[in-house]
């Protein structure tokens, strides 16, 4: 899908410079990368403290009977 932005040019140096990318649409992918990952994870810790669990669960006998 072709898709026309206009992207501050110092910050696209910048992201080339840092991320060691060759072209502008390959900061752009890498950024949109990145950007996904971080929203699910940001969706995955939302979950913590809402899981219930055994109080007297031992978590290492699985490994032991390994």
């Amino acid at each position: 899908m072709a898709t026309n932005l206009e992207i501050d040019n110092e910050l696209i140096q910048e992201a080339l410079k840092l991320g060691g990318h060759r072209t502008k649409r390959a900061v752009v992918e890498a950024a949109l990368q990145e950007y996904v990952q971080r929203r699910k994870q940001l969706t995955i810790t939302k979950l913590f403290g809402t899981i219930e669990y055994e109080d007297d669960y031992d978590y290492k006998k699985q490994r032991r009977n390994s």
